[in-house]
Order: structure tokens, then sequence, then C-alpha cells
């Protein structure tokens, strides 16, 4: 496991707005801290760089691992995880309600591998929606 500065930990969170890169939930009145998650993995060669980290919610961090692609069940195709760094999430993803739809492969089947619209997403989601904290600025 890769220890992260104080420092380097501080501008993935400031870039984020504080809020998970992958599914966009705000880590305000969260209990959890968030994690910064190495895109590429470590084991996989993945460098402790910011180019390289992206803060990311308990759940898409665990659920994402090392993975670095995952198929998309509507074409079978093997496509690369979502990657904050090198691709636009408004690309690839937008909001219906406070359910993600995949506009792309790799959205599409991001939002699978991740769980993003499972029950308890959608209920955190509409809870932060009355807090004035969904859909993202």
């Amino acid at each position: 496991m890769s220890t992260i500065p104080a420092s380097l930990r501080q501008l993935v969170v400031q870039r984020a707005g504080e809020r998970c890169e992958y599914c966009c939930l705000s880590q305000a009145g969260q209990a959890a801290t968030f994690h910064i998650d190495h895109i590429t993995p470590v084991v996989a060669g993945g460098a402790t760089i910011a180019e390289n980290l992206a803060l990311a919610c308990v759940s898409c961090s665990l659920r994402k691992g090392a993975r670095q692609t995952v198929e998309d069940a509507e074409t079978g195709e093997v496509v690369p995880i979502f990657n904050p760094r090198q691709q636009v999430w408004k690309e690839h993803f937008r909001w219906d309600g406070v359910r993600v739809v995949g506009l792309t492969a790799t959205g599409r089947a991001t939002i699978e591998a991740l769980n993003m619209n499972r029950a308890i997403m959608l209920a955190i989601r509409s809870e932060e929606e009355l807090l004035g904290r969904h859909p993202p600025p």
C-alpha cells in the first residue's frame, strides 16, 4: 500500500471539490472519509502522483479496486473504466434525477462495475438533493 503525503491528499481533495470523481457524491454529510484512489493501481505500476490519483467515495473505491477495464453489458466490449484525469465526466455520464446514466460504453460499464445506481445510493442522492448538494455543479 502506498502512503500519500498530506499535501498531495489535500491537492486531490481540493481538485475534486470534495466529491467522488466517479459517482459525484459529496464528502459533506458522509461519515466515512473518502479514499485517494490510484487510477492505475500500484500493483499495475501506477505511481503516487497527482496525475494518477482521484478522490473516491468508499463505495466506488472498494468496488473499483485494482480494475482497469470493465465489460459493457450492452456491447460485450471490454473497455477502460472511467478515468477522471483523462476523461470528462459529462461526456460519459448524465443525470436522470438521482440516477446516473451512461452515455458511452465506458460510462455504462463503469456504472455497472461500481454499482452506482443501487438503492442506497439513490436514497442518499435523494437526501442530498433535499440538502441542495445534488446534482453537483
